[in-house]
């Protein structure tokens, strides 16, 4: 008769536990994914607009520090 060490239980149980949540993490995935659905044009360009206006406002934010960094410093 064979026995299991603690050691190896332990692992064994690590591994099952593991396997669970892995197989638990694809089931809500594709539930998720099945849910969604593809943007339509009009919400596609909305929301690249969007991105896009964001993008550039990061980008001014940006600049203004800088030149004002600079302002500061002179150099």
């Amino acid at each position: 008769m064979t026995t299991l060490s603690f050691s190896k239980f332990s692992e064994v149980t690590r591994v099952a536990t593991s396997t669970e949540k892995l197989k638990s993490f694809f089931a809500e995935s594709r539930r998720v994914l099945m849910v969604t659905k593809k943007p339509g044009m009009k919400e596609f360009k909305m929301a690249a607009k969007i991105t896009g206006i964001g993008m550039i406002l990061i980008g001014l934010i940006g600049l203004v520090i800088r030149l004002f960094g600079y302002l500061i410093t002179g150099s």
